[in-house]
């Protein structure tokens, strides 16, 4: 577990993995943290060195006031690189954090070698979606919306509260700081990467999986056909989080695309 103050903001990360292996970055979703690539990095550590991070406002770091920007995101991941020395990286972003990688490739592209995009797109959802949703939080907590959320999250026969692992992902949402929440939120509503994403000129892949509830397959599928050359694949039996319903066949399809994309 480590910390480092860069954009501004302390952000908890942690590095593991093969120390001199080619760099894997993970950006995580809305109400979560780092944990959520834990089996995921476990895989795919033997052959690379695995950044993991807490975006500002979630896990263990610093939750600065609301609103957010997305480029606040992307400003705090790119200082965190160069905090870590790292000048190339291969980034893989699920939701608000597939944004980020997007904003980070399009700002960034010496410095993206190929990104894995899931369960993200373009743009995501509409200005009433958010507002609602923020002023549901802020008024009533994350524990008043998260009935809802989990169900977009993860598939009927992993919401069992006899799931350890259910229960457990359910606390790490409600735990979430409201501002680090709220503030995303508001980064999402702002949020429209049309134009840049379509003009990415690397190695994408976009997943998702089967009954994301958040960002449907066929959203997802309409951000890759935005990047040339880009590949879709679907991950059945998963939900929003694919990582954590699936983590063998996440792994599986982002290690053989960067296999495919040079990038190890």
């Amino acid at each position: 577990m480590a910390f480092a103050r860069v954009n501004g903001v302390v952000l908890h990360h942690d590095v593991r993995g093969r120390p001199d292996g080619p760099v894997l970055v993970f950006s995580n979703s809305l109400g979560t943290d780092f944990r959520i690539w834990d089996k995921v990095a476990e895989t795919l550590g033997d052959d690379y060195r695995i950044v993991l991070y807490d975006k500002r406002g979630h896990g263990l770091s610093e939750a600065t006031p609301a609103p957010y920007r997305l480029i606040d995101h992307v400003h705090d991941l790119a200082a965190l690189l160069d905090h870590l020395g790292i000048e190339k990286a291969g980034v893989v972003g699920l939701s608000v954090g597939g944004l980020i990688a997007q904003g980070l490739a399009a700002m960034r592209p010496d410095h993206v070698a190929a990104l894995v995009l899931c369960d993200t797109a373009h743009k995501i959802g509409n200005d009433e979606l958010w507002n609602t949703r923020i002023d549901a939080v802020t008024k009533n907590g994350i524990e008043s919306i998260a009935g809802a959320i989990l169900e977009r999250w993860f598939t009927v026969g992993y919401r069992d509260p006899e799931n350890a692992d259910y229960v457990g992902y359910t606390a790490m949402l409600t735990r979430t700081n409201v501002d680090g929440y709220a503030g995303t939120c508001a980064a999402l509503r702002d949020a429209d990467l049309t134009e840049s994403t379509r003009a990415l000129k690397l190695p994408v892949l976009c997943v998702v999986g089967g009954q994301d509830g958040s960002t449907p397959p066929d959203l997802v599928r309409s951000t890759a056909d935005l990047i040339e050359g880009a590949r879709f694949e679907i991950i059945e039996g998963a939900g929003h989080l694919p990582c954590i319903e699936r983590p063998d066949e996440t792994a599986r399809l982002i290690g053989g695309f960067l296999n495919d994309a040079g990038w190890r």
